[in-house]
């Protein structure tokens, strides 16, 4: 399956090798997908289009793989994982490839994914003239796409500009997961009356 052109890798590669704030947002979402990692009890993550890796960075504990289609080290096709996360990349895919792209994100993802997408133009701007954000659609033209291939667990949108949804792999049964260990018993006081 085809998510990218050559000459969108070309573009982008030299967008990473020019500036260094470009494929840096993933640390700003590491709480949040962390928490959802313990939430889901995940054994592996994806970091899905991580740029300069910064998410797996932030949370050295957690077992994350990276992929970029644009980033020469982290090229290799990318293997499911329990929980993926693509942030702030989807908005940056060629309208020709989104629906490739969001069928190879449900593909790897085996429980949850968390996706942050943009729906305002970018400050970016791509070598060719282009701005970065090539789709910039608000969040109902997304939730469409997303509502074929997930289970939409969570919606928040931050003032029309992007949106965060965790969403659910359609094959994925939450209630087949053990229930999360109970929390310790509070510690034991005593009182003395004098």
């Amino acid at each position: 399956m085809k998510t990218i052109s050559e000459n969108y890798i070309e573009l982008n590669r030299l967008l990473h090798s020019e500036r260094a704030d470009y494929g840096t947002s993933g640390s700003m979402w590491a709480s949040k997908i962390a928490e959802r990692f313990h939430a889901y009890q995940c054994q592996s993550a994806l970091d899905y289009g991580a740029g300069k890796q910064t998410l797996k960075k932030s949370l050295p504990n957690l077992p994350i793989r990276c992929y970029d289609p644009c980033v020469e080290e982290i090229s290799a096709s990318p293997q499911p994982a329990h929980l993926v996360s693509c942030t702030d990349v989807l908005e940056h895919i060629e309208p020709d490839y989104i629906d490739s792209v969001l069928d190879h994100i449900a593909q790897l993802t085996e429980r949850v994914a968390f996706l942050v997408i943009a729906t305002r133009p970018a400050v970016k701007v791509l070598p060719d003239g282009r701005n970065a954000h090539l789709i910039q659609e608000p969040a109902s033209w997304w939730l469409d796409k997303l509502f074929k291939r997930f289970r939409l667990m969570e919606f928040v949108n931050n003032d029309d500009q992007e949106f965060f949804v965790t969403v659910e792999s359609l094959t994925f049964n939450r209630h087949s997961l053990p229930p999360p260990p109970a929390p310790p018993p509070p510690p034991k006081t005593s009182i003395r009356f004098y």
